[in-house]
């Protein structure tokens, strides 16, 4: 228990909570939070999985620093031809602390064949969620704001072009800067790490 105190203080602070607010969204009194963060008091396991579970975290990170965060999985999104994009939560996936810690993340799973033979159909993906993303990144982009794709972007002073990686099958998707403006058509977040099914 030697880091709990720094890590709390870290978790309370990124997620940009007065030790007051905490207590109150714990149902406890400020001065408990205080001690804590001052290694002054040690809480009882019950209450440390409480915590974790405010912060959306495991047990054994507050304890030794390692541990691991749920990020939703949001629903299917097509490796194809582009599909309605889907917010309803299918589930959740795992992520390191230390990866959680760089950004926001969700996952999402793969539907379809475009991407082969890097991400396969069913494959489950971790986004980072950003507004850009550098030329040859996986992404997946918003087209007129409800359809989701999972391409490699490539962009020009002309526009940007999602390519597929079955480039047998598909051809590649380009849109103009007047398109990309208009449709529009968005970057949600930079594909980071691929979970293959088997």
């Amino acid at each position: 228990m030697n880091q709990f105190k720094n890590i709390l203080k870290s978790l309370r602070l990124s997620n940009n909570l007065t030790q007051q607010q905490l207590a109150d969204k714990l149902g406890v009194k400020q001065n408990t939070i205080s001690m804590y963060e001052n290694g002054l008091r040690t809480p009882d396991l019950s209450f440390v999985g409480e915590i974790a579970d405010f912060f959306n975290t495991d047990i054994n990170y507050l304890i030794n620093g390692k541990g691991t965060v749920s990020i939703p999985v949001l629903g299917d999104v097509v490796a194809g031809v582009p599909a309605d994009a889907v917010e309803y939560t299918q589930g959740y996936e795992e992520i390191s602390q230390d990866l959680a810690s760089r950004g926001e993340f969700f996952a999402l799973k793969i539907k379809g064949d475009s991407m082969e033979p890097r991400i396969l159909n069913g494959d489950i993906v971790i986004v980072k969620k950003q507004p850009d993303v550098n030329n040859g990144d996986i992404a997946i982009v918003l087209i007129s704001g409800n359809e989701a794709t999972c391409k490699v972007v490539e962009k020009n002073k002309d526009g940007i072009t999602l390519v597929p990686l079955n480039s047998l099958k598909y051809k590649n998707i380009n849109f103009s800067n007047e398109e990309i403006e208009k449709m529009p058509i968005t970057i949600l977040g930079k594909v980071v790490e691929l979970r293959a099914r088997f």
